[in-house]
């Protein structure tokens, strides 16, 4: 039952504690008007108790020391909204039930004594009225009519009050928003945040503590960007420096016709040349991207890349379809495919590539036939520098660089990198990019 009621609450700060005061604004309200209500019938009561019954027994008084002939004559000059009189009638209802009702009855009879009330009837008809036949001091009936006037509360108050609340209902909505604002740009600003680390500064504005926060996230984001910033600059020197002496070593031995085991060592000085280029290509992936976002056919986009491999021979396929353009940067996107293709082809022999497209989300799965990852060690091998193996062979091992570099610019292109093992044996790399 907890679990069912916390489902039915909003999601949302704002909408949670508006309702959560707006509720309890109408409960005051509701509480206001019961008493309004109530204050109103106490002094009906109170008023039905000190005059109107004096004023029905003043009036029978009146009517009983007058001859029988003139009687008549005085009932218009002594009737009232709430009381009326008659020499005729008869009283063949039952009397009252209602406790307010048979309250008044009892209050009205006390008033007339001497005059004895013979019978009381409540009247079908007509709400809140009762007759009562009295017996005057000649032995002759009169018929009183009286009705007990409620006291309504006036429709003004009623509006009055559903205004009030809808004010300030509104008032705490705003400020709600005043206080929620703040926290939806910090969150969209760490949305923003994305692998580049690129800041995105958070208005600096509003009450003190709204203030205080946006600015130690601003600072916080310089930190953090300065930080990466050094770490890439420091990775992008060394590997940019290690290029002069691999090709100096390379030029020597290529010049020593007569160096045992020149074959291995040229092999040593391309592997270790293919690992400086690529920490070089993932610093520039973190260090982020000027290519503009684009409109594109993602159909065409991924056909091209599956026909440059057909080309030269690989066995790559394409199922299924995008079947409308997105925005997003081509060539980041490209290399991410490619990336991912190249991974399976190596590690699987085969890629599969298929598309779809799930409401604001395409979908790009890349599946090969290859032995798989442990669960273990999916997310990790996303990592740079990560190798499944322990030994340090390209061959076998590669750099540990080729998915990170596809994760990092997947995270840029506001998209998600994730690993699955297939049931039927081999990796599928899924590829989610928002439309």
């Amino acid at each position: 039952m907890h679990a069912y009621l916390r489902r039915l609450l909003p999601s949302t700060l704002l909408a949670r504690v508006t309702l959560l005061v707006v509720l309890g604004m109408g409960v005051a309200q509701l509480l206001t008007y019961v008493a309004i209500r109530y204050e109103r019938g106490q002094t009906l009561m109170h008023l039905m108790l000190s005059g109107v019954e004096h004023d029905i027994a003043s009036s029978v008084a009146i009517l009983d020391r007058l001859p029988a002939s003139e009687r008549s004559d005085w009932f218009q000059k002594l009737e009232r909204p709430n009381y009326g009189f008659s020499l005729e009638g008869v009283v063949d209802t039952p009397p009252p039930t209602a406790p307010a009702l048979a309250g008044f009855v009892e209050v009205v009879a006390n008033a007339l004594r001497p005059f004895p009330v013979l019978a009381v009837g409540q009247l079908g008809n007509m709400r809140e009225t009762v007759r009562m036949q009295v017996r005057l001091s000649d032995g002759s009936s009169l018929y009183v009519l009286a009705r007990r006037v409620p006291m309504p509360v006036s429709d003004w108050v009623t509006w009055l009050l559903l205004a009030q609340l809808l004010v300030l209902a509104a008032c705490a909505w705003l400020g709600m928003r005043l206080v929620t604002r703040p926290l939806e740009r910090l969150a969209a600003a760490a949305d923003q945040l994305g692998p580049d680390l690129q800041p995105s500064v958070v208005a600096e504005t509003g009450p003190l503590e709204v203030t205080r926060a946006a600015r130690a996230f601003n600072a916080m984001q310089q930190r953090i960007a300065g930080y990466l910033n050094e770490r890439m600059q420091i990775l992008a020197a060394i590997s940019h420096d290690l290029q002069t002496p691999i090709t100096r070593m390379r030029l020597r031995v290529d010049l020593m016709d007569d160096m045992p085991d020149a074959d291995k060592f040229l092999q040593d000085l391309e592997a270790m040349r293919s690992l400086v280029q690529e920490g070089v290509s993932y610093a520039k992936t973190l260090q982020g991207s000027e290519e503009k976002v684009r409109r594109l056919d993602m159909d065409a986009l991924v056909r091209s890349i599956v026909n440059d491999y057909a080309d030269t021979g690989s066995p790559v396929s394409l199922a299924g379809e995008a079947g409308a353009p997105i925005s997003t940067r081509p060539n980041a996107l490209r290399r991410v495919l490619t990336n991912l293709v190249d991974n399976a082809l190596k590690y699987g022999q085969r890629a599969d590539v298929h598309l779809r497209l799930d409401g604001a989300s395409l979908h790009i799965d890349i599946c090969d036939a290859g032995p798989g990852i442990p669960e273990d060690q999916l997310a990790a091998v996303l990592q740079p520098f990560y190798r499944l193996e322990s030994s340090r062979n390209r061959e076998t091992g590669g750099t540990g660089l080729g998915l990170a570099i596809a994760h990092q610019l997947a995270l840029s292109l506001g998209g998600e990198l994730s690993l699955h093992n297939r049931p039927e044996g081999g990796l599928r790399a899924s590829l989610k990019l928002p439309t």
